[in-house]
């Protein structure tokens, strides 16, 4: 990989930029508009997004302003957004799909999730009630709608039911940085061929704040951010930083022009975690 907009092949053969560019906690409006117009004119190409973040209207707006100023197509852009939890169900998902794209303003999307899982800590039917809205959204995907669908923050035991269907989960987007590298779930995906992003690769900031990291990237003349979204890429993990800051925004583009040592590699992989929400898909209460 050498510049955002190279790409992984997932499974059907659809194209997905190898770093995105994420909107976890960017209020809406001109907030969001700004930064995902600037994220493009710097040259992300993957947009994450989520009906629960509230601001999928201001992404939308900020898509357009992009490929405007950038001079950028559609079809460049690889845009994703998730389904929530409330709206879990095979009725329940199409009517949340149709919301997304009315507040997006967009014909289709390139990826979209379900953004939990059902578990059984709050559900008896917890398997019955994920395969219904898989369902919806393999019926999305037939019908053109969505070029690719997936999973988020799914461990294992929540995907192999979706494995035996006759559309598999593309991509599982996961919370993971330094300290909370959710080994068994990536290993899994690995071995169904299943493609891996990091939502909070910097562990909503903590990671900066990390000595052994700052020494390490200090080594690269890098910052830490830099480092880890490197470390990243070389797991062949997506990372979806996010920044509303235009200096950051580029600053978190710019990792193409180093390489970590399988040493550092090794060392970052075997952190204790002390970063980030370690929240647990079977203990959640939303």
């Amino acid at each position: 990989m050498e510049k955002l907009s190279d790409t992984y092949a997932l499974k059907g053969g659809v194209e997905i930029p190898c770093v995105g560019y994420g909107t976890w906690q960017t209020p809406d409006g001109e907030t969001a508009a700004a930064s995902v117009a600037e994220a493009i004119k710097v040259g992300y190409r993957l947009i994450d997004t989520a009906a629960c973040y509230g601001n999928e209207q201001g992404v939308g707006e900020g898509i357009r302003r992009g490929m405007a100023e950038a001079g950028v197509r559609r079809e460049e852009l690889f845009v994703t957004s998730k389904v929530w939890n409330t709206e879990r169900g095979y009725d329940k998902t199409l009517a949340a799909f149709e919301k997304t794209m009315a507040d997006l303003k967009l014909d289709y999307l390139d990826l979209y999730l379900i953004h939990w899982p059902a578990s059984a800590h709050q559900f008896d039917n917890w398997e019955e009630i994920n395969l219904e809205t898989w369902r919806a959204m393999c019926e999305l995907q037939r019908a053109g709608r969505v070029r690719s669908i997936g999973v988020s923050n799914f461990k294992p035991h929540h995907l192999r039911a979706l494995m035996e269907t006759d559309i598999v989960p593309a991509v599982n987007q996961i919370e993971h940085h330094p300290g909370f590298c959710q080994k068994e779930t990536v290993a899994f995906c690995r071995e169904q061929g299943i493609l891996v992003e990091a939502w909070s690769p910097l562990g909503t900031g903590a990671v900066l704040r990390n000595e052994k990291l700052q020494q390490m990237a200090a080594g690269y003349h890098a910052s830490v951010a830099q480092l880890i979204l490197r470390w990243c890429l070389q797991e062949k993990i997506v990372p979806l930083p996010k920044s509303v800051t235009p200096s950051r925004i580029a600053e978190n583009a710019d990792i193409f022009g180093f390489e970590l040592s399988g040493k550092d590699c090794a060392t970052i992989d075997a952190m204790p975690y002390f970063a980030g929400t370690a929240l647990d898909p079977d203990a959640i209460d939303f």
